[in-house]
């Protein structure tokens, strides 16, 4: 057993998974050892950074702390901390439940961990510029944002983060530059809702301005903008995404249904009109954009006449990408306090299935009119007998890939070339890369 190595875990999304790796960063500038994500304690420290957004994230994460904290009774672990959303949200019932954890933190306060590790530390307001990435070198995620105003109905995140708190500009941007100088190409641009960015600052839009200096800096090669919201959103980002070549055609935008009566019981402040006008305006102003959304099903009062309508919707709007989840009631929600869960939960799987299988004949269409096409592919990794990489349209694990197939030539990981699609399956692409 290794000492001074802290196993750090990480459930739930990518912005969970920044806090990680700032996290890590701090730790390793006062002497640990970080491991990420490793199956078993590998040192005698472990953190686990917790969701606490769904029930099956939230049950994952008791498990995970469950899992090891027999590790610490068997002696194979010292100390166990548990961070992140869960703990945020449940602490009083995480102590009294699970004892065997040595102390929580919360989603803000975990760098206070540096304290019980580390005798007289002093955090400063520059350790925020600390952060060990674990993703492939070449991508890295910006958050750039904490916490949401919406407060939709079925949603705990604010809840969890409270409201919204935009990052200073300049420290987002010296970020950047920070991970350009590491040897990072492609930024993920996340947040609970980055369009609202900067309103908090004086009541007016400052993510176009964001992305804009984003873009202007040397060695950023690809920027990828993640959670929109269609309320209010801000139609300059589009002339941004349009005009400049390092920010991709691409947008990922919750729009969760599409009926007025489900948009209104969902506290969405947006109707079936803005909505598809919204849609047709971005495809309009950004030819060649890919969409990614989330849906959701079986919301209490879904209708069989909602949910036909949702899925003539997506027939119509054709997204690129898609992702959709069945609903689930959540403590404290307010559609936990009003409404009775009342859709049955094999009518919601069934909706789900339904509307996951006409996504899969979609997006097979769409990635099949790709053949033929030359595009700039940026390789991820090696996997067996094929190079895997990814064009600006799809983000990372969430996305479809191309593949490559491996032949005299050897493929950099975190270089981009032009590759020639040769065919397509649902959810993937196969190419050749041009000679240079």
């Amino acid at each position: 057993m290794k000492q001074h190595t802290v196993d750090i875990i990480t459930l739930g999304c990518s912005k969970n998974l920044v806090d990680s790796e700032h996290l890590m960063g701090l730790l390793e500038a006062h002497g640990f050892h970080c491991t990420h994500d490793a199956r078993h304690p590998q040192g005698d420290i472990a953190v686990i950074n917790t969701c606490g957004f769904i029930a099956d994230a939230k049950e994952e994460s008791v498990n995970t702390i469950l899992e090891f904290a027999e590790a610490k009774r068997a002696g194979r672990l010292r100390r166990l901390y548990v961070m992140g959303c869960l703990s945020e949200r449940y602490l009083t019932d995480l102590e009294e439940e699970l004892p065997e954890v040595d102390r929580y933190f919360g989603k803000f306060n975990y760098r206070e961990l540096l304290k019980e590790l580390v005798k007289d530390a002093r955090l400063s307001p520059a350790d925020h510029r600390l952060r060990h990435v674990t993703t492939p070198g070449h991508y890295a995620y910006i958050k750039i944002s904490e916490g949401c105003d919406r407060h939709c109905a079925y949603c705990a995140i604010p809840l969890i983060t409270g409201k919204h708190v935009s990052r200073p500009m300049d420290e987002i941007l010296g970020e950047v530059r920070d991970l350009v100088g590491q040897g990072v190409k492609e930024f993920q641009v996340i947040a609970q809702e980055l369009t609202y960015y900067g309103r908090d600052f004086d009541g007016k839009e400052h993510i176009t301005e964001l992305i804009s200096r984003m873009a202007d800096i040397e060695g950023v090669q690809w920027i990828r903008l993640h959670y929109a919201y269609p309320n209010q959103f801000p139609l300059s980002l589009l002339d941004v995404i349009r005009e400049r070549p390092n920010v991709c055609k691409y947008l990922d935008i919750a729009l969760q249904h599409i009926t007025d009566h489900m948009l209104q019981r969902m506290l969405r402040h947006v109707t079936k009109e803005d909505t598809l006008e919204l849609i047709k305006t971005i495809r309009q102003r950004v030819p060649g954009i890919h969409l990614r959304t989330t849906l959701m099903v079986g919301f209490p009062g879904e209708t069989e006449e909602d949910f036909e309508e949702l899925l003539q919707f997506v027939r119509e709007a054709r997204f690129e990408r898609m992702g959709a989840f069945a609903y689930s009631e959540e403590d404290g929600t307010y559609s936990a306090r009003h409404y009775e869960d009342d859709v049955p939960a094999e009518v919601k799987q069934r909706r789900l299935d339904r509307l996951m299988s006409l996504q899969q004949e979609i997006s097979a269409e769409v990635e099949a009119e790709k053949v033929g096409q030359v595009m700039p592919v940026i390789i991820d990794r090696r996997e067996g007998d094929y190079y895997v990489g990814r064009t600006e349209f799809c983000s990372p694990e969430v996305d479809p890939e191309v593949l490559i197939p491996v032949t005299g030539r050897q493929l950099r990981r975190g270089h981009i070339y032009q590759v020639e699609i040769t065919h397509s399956e649902e959810f993937d692409l196969y190419g050749r890369v041009l000679k240079a």
